[in-house]
């Protein structure tokens, strides 16, 4: 079976030092257990794993105690804790181990963030490197793709997405399930579990009402209207669905309130795949009339991957004015505004006369199917 080295390994490793803690996030079946088991290959010291999910490490974990976790860890110089979100007070009880036993390593992942968050976040300051682990980006792929099969594969990822284990299942049917099980098994499975929420259909339905929004603004109340549940029902839905990595959110750029549009946001999926599950649809490309929507939120994925892995700070935004005129993707970071508009085709594309005024110092580029790589790595 093949395995890719992940972009964000080296970063992972050399922040593995005594006394801190490294937090790995990310959605479920990314590759996180598989990421950090490699590392942990790479290090030739005594390593304990435990798993979050299993009962009996939360019984070894209970009794917090400076004795309790020396006896736990022995002669141990690094800990790993899969799931570690699953373990009441993680964060109390990491800050413990790491204060008091002198020369401890610490890993420890979890496929939610809100709960690490608030688990390990305060308990944590100035104790932890914190890293997310995305499905697979297009710069890992070149590790076994060449220009020739680059452009095939590529329609393919539009449609499937990035899910690793979608490597080894050559079958398109194989995909579809695969998908539909981790939509139905897993995804949803995490956002039921929190805040008492019932009824996974009304969660499905929005999701298919931000799927058939990408590339627009999301009405709250709208949503909120359609849906039978009140707008801050929806804003909070929306937000477990951003911290268990299905959603991301853009807000819109202005410095200029009375011509530029703020109010309302617009949501992409993190992954091309879940959004074609959600709505049921894998035809191929040139069977769809949304392959705008498909590349857009494609890009806007893949360069996330991108400005998290190499460290990038950047205010992203999507840009509009009140008479129509837009950009799909701005970045603000170093002092500088950056304006990128997505095409699948290499269609010409105007620079916005209103953003060319109001911005004279910004940059403006289309980021299209044969130039994209350049963006992404």
């Amino acid at each position: 079976m093949e395995f890719l080295k992940r972009d964000i390994t080296e970063n992972i490793i050399n922040k593995l030092q005594p006394n801190k803690v490294v937090i790995v996030f990310g959605a479920r079946r990314v590759g996180k257990t598989v990421l950090v088991k490699e590392i942990l290959e790479t290090i030739d010291e005594p390593i304990l794993s435990l798993n979050g999910e299993d009962i009996n490490v939360h019984d070894k974990l209970a009794i917090r105690s400076v004795e309790n976790y020396k006896q736990l860890i022995g002669s141990y110089r690094v800990l790993y804790i899969d799931e570690a979100q699953k373990i009441p007070d993680i964060g109390l009880k990491l800050k413990l181990m790491v204060d008091e036993i002198e020369g401890l390593k610490i890993i420890i992942s979890g496929s939610s963030s809100f709960d690490i968050s608030k688990e390990a976040g305060e308990p944590l300051t100035g104790r932890k490197y914190t890293f997310n682990l995305f499905a697979l980006s297009e710069n890992e792929y070149n590790q076994i793709e060449n220009s020739i099969s680059k452009i095939d594969k590529l329609r393919e990822r539009l449609i499937f997405g990035n899910y690793p284990e979608l490597l080894h299942l050559p079958d398109q049917t194989d995909k579809i399930d695969y998908l539909n099980d981790m939509v139905s098994s897993y995804l949803l499975k995490d956002i039921l579990v929190y805040e008492n929420i019932k009824n996974s259909q009304t969660i499905f339905n929005l999701l298919r009402l931000i799927a058939f929004q990408i590339g627009g603004e999301v009405s709250l109340q709208e949503l909120g209207k359609q849906l039978g549940i009140s707008k801050n029902t929806a804003e909070k839905y929306l937000d477990l669905l951003s911290k268990i990595f299905i959603l991301h959110k853009v807000e819109g750029f202005s410095r200029n309130l009375r011509k530029e549009i703020t109010k309302n946001s617009r949501w992409y999926f993190l992954d091309n795949g879940i959004r074609n599950a959600i709505i049921a649809n894998f035809n191929p490309i040139e069977a769809r009339n949304d392959i705008g929507q498909l590349w857009e939120n494609y890009m806007i994925s893949e360069r996330l991957k991108y400005q998290s892995y190499k460290r990038i700070s950047s205010n992203n935004y999507f840009w509009r004015t009140y008479e129509q005129q837009e950009i799909d993707w701005v970045e603000e970071r170093g002092g500088s505004l950056y304006g990128y508009e997505f095409k699948w085709k290499e269609d010409k594309v105007k620079i916005p006369t209103q953003w060319k005024n109001a911005y004279s110092d910004a940059s403006f580029e289309v980021i299209n199917s044969s130039n994209f790589e350049k963006w992404i790595k």
